[in-house]
């Protein structure tokens, strides 16, 4: 068995005996979905290729505003993190991707992979947020008070958005 073979078969052991929502998404790849908590789904893709296993995860979509702001956060969060970076696409849109050595591809590996990529996106999620969306969320934030909608979704921001300032430097 070549080491590729070997390491899908070790993936797809790993997706079926854990608990994890997924769905093949072609020969060699999977897309799998990580329940999370400011960040509440996060949608990832593992491809197996020929000499490495790919991880690309979907973090947000390209910010409205501060970009520059944002994506110099994002560098240097990249920094302090285990086995994946957060990356652009053409677009702007941010990710965490990553490559995995075929002959590391164990249970044990991938767990602690899957779970650096649930806990980057998760924990990173509002920051991004504050920074590229400010606008967005205030404009939200006053709809929904000026009518007494429900602000839940938006707690996580409440403590600037309640003072009238700019959100928190990351």
């Amino acid at each position: 068995m070549s080491e590729r073979e070997q390491a899908l078969e070790v993936l797809r052991d790993f997706l079926r005996d854990g608990d994890f929502e997924h769905e093949p998404a072609g020969e060699s790849a999977y897309s799998i979905t990580l329940p999370g908590e400011r960040k509440l789904q996060v949608p990832v893709r593992l491809d197996v290729g020929a000499h490495a296993l790919g991880v690309h995860a979907f973090v947000c979509r390209r910010p409205d505003e501060e970009h520059e702001r944002v994506y110099r956060w994002l560098l240097e969060r990249n920094l302090k993190m285990y086995g994946v970076a957060f990356a652009l696409d053409r677009l702007g849109d941010i990710y965490l991707d990553g490559r995995l050595p075929l002959s590391s591809v164990t249970p044990t590996e991938l767990d602690r992979l899957l779970g650096a990529v649930l806990t980057y996106a998760d924990e990173s999620f509002n920051t991004i947020l504050e920074l590229g969306f400010a606008s967005s969320i205030r404009k939200e934030w006053e709809w929904r008070t000026s009518r007494g909608e429900s602000t839940r979704n938006l707690e996580a921001f409440r403590g600037w958005l309640e003072r009238d300032e700019e959100p928190p430097p990351g």
